[in-house]
């Protein structure tokens, strides 16, 4: 693979998740994650030439969607034994970390993450804050598995990917339950794209109780292995690590979530930083709300020309803004970038 591996390369490949285990995960999530509200955004509707609906993970515990994963993969390891559960680990660039932190600290687990020096510091102090003992790493996908390997090894943890694990899938998968019971008349809906656990649960969810639903990923051109790999029918990892302002995006779809999305996803967009920039400047000045940079992705997407093309009858349209983690010291270089949007 080019000496890269995408997190999550194991066994884990033969359980495929169904919507009876997102079920199931979201009876354990009850009183722990928020049921995070669904806005609307008149000046985003006349953009789009559609209704939008934007799901605020933002708002969500940890500050992303991960939590929901998270908190469902670590509340089933402690409830399968009656010891003291193991230690976990995971390799992230910042809201699994923080997810994973949080969930193990409110389940008295201890959490062992590995971070690229380059994370944003916010994320790596967040971690820290929920109990979390964090371990830098070159930034790169090799040397972050075999950091993170050396550490599972060393402390006994059990490693909980950041998307490829089943538990983590289901996890992120209530999102669909949630958005199936909140926008009843939903005619598509768009998450971003990484390592593709969102995609994977959510398509899940849609395909499987509303096949009617579209469900489209949406990455940057800067990162575009999904929309290579839907379009070639096989997974296309990047052989690089991309420099993308989505920094939550920079990592390869894993080879799990790989056939959820190829049986699944209608379509991949892909978007340019330029358009990025424009979303963000749009969510922070019209909705008011702190959505990161790889949060705001698929509102690219859902303005993009391309999406527009593809999508001329849907008038109902969900977008999850996965994460509102951003980076304060970093405000005022992507400020002076929108500023020329």
């Amino acid at each position: 693979m080019s000496g890269l591996r995408a997190p999550g390369a194991t066994v884990m490949e033969a359980r495929r998740v169904t919507v009876q285990d997102v079920e199931t995960a979201a009876g354990r999530l009850q009183g722990h994650a928020r049921e995070t509200p669904v806005l609307t955004c008149g000046t985003l509707d006349e953009l789009a030439g559609r209704r939008l609906y934007f799901k605020c993970e933002n708002l969500q515990k940890s500050g992303s969607f991960k939590f929901r994963g998270a908190y469902n993969a670590i509340s089933k390891l402690v409830s399968s034994t009656n010891q003291k559960p193991p230690p976990v680990v995971t390799h992230s660039s910042g809201n699994h970390a923080c997810a994973l932190a949080l969930a193990a600290h409110q389940l008295d687990v201890t959490a062992h993450v590995v971070m690229p020096r380059n994370a944003p510091q916010c994320k790596k102090e967040t971690v820290r804050g929920y109990g979390g003992k964090v371990y830098e790493c070159t930034p790169t996908e090799q040397a972050r598995v075999e950091t993170m390997e050396r550490i599972a090894a060393e402390e006994g943890a059990v490693y909980l990917s950041s998307s490829q694990h089943p538990d983590i899938i289901a996890g992120q998968g209530t999102m669909g339950l949630e958005l199936l019971r909140q926008v009843p008349d939903l005619d598509a809906v768009i998450t971003c794209v990484g390592g593709g656990g969102m995609l994977a649960g959510v398509s899940t969810v849609m395909k499987s109780l509303n096949p009617h639903v579209r469900v489209y990923g949406a990455e940057p051109e800067l990162a575009n292995d999904a929309a290579t790999s839907l379009a070639k029918g096989e997974r296309c990892p990047l052989p690089y690590y991309p420099d993308t302002i989505a920094d939550g995006l920079r990592i390869n779809m894993g080879p799990v979530a790989w056939p959820y999305i190829r049986d699944n996803v209608d379509d991949i967009i892909t978007v340019t930083e330029e358009e990025i920039k424009n979303a963000m400047t749009l969510i922070w000045q019209r909705m008011k709300l702190v959505v990161e940079p790889s949060g705001v992705v698929g509102v690219a997407a859902a303005l993009s020309g391309s999406f527009k093309a593809r999508e001329e009858t849907a008038k109902h349209v969900a977008v999850i803004l996965s994460g509102g983690n951003l980076d304060l010291l970093k405000l005022p270089d992507l400020l002076s970038m929108s500023e020329h949007v």
